[in-house]
């Protein structure tokens, strides 16, 4: 039943994916490519620990920690950079 369920999540995930590069290259805006990009972060955080559930390793978990903070610090900083034209003050 988990394989079939976790099959089923990684078609969903990788769908998501496409549908954020989507939104990352054709953008109206430069906002909703930061927000695209943020998306594909947390969704490839999501395909990270869905393989670590599928083949059963922990090292996928670590490497899903380290996107995250790298999406989180990406995403203040484009934030910034957008707000106020400089990210350090």
């Amino acid at each position: 039943m988990i394989h079939v369920s976790l099959g089923i999540a990684l078609v969903l995930i990788v769908l998501a994916m496409g549908l954020s590069a989507y939104r990352l290259f054709k953008g109206p805006d430069q906002v909703d490519r930061v927000l695209a990009l943020d998306t594909m972060s947390i969704n490839g955080i999501a395909l990270l620990v869905a393989l670590g559930i599928w083949f059963e390793t922990s090292i996928n978990f670590e490497a899903a920690l380290l996107i995250a903070v790298l999406g989180f610090i990406t995403t203040v900083a484009l934030s910034k950079y957008l707000i106020r034209g400089d990210i350090v003050e």
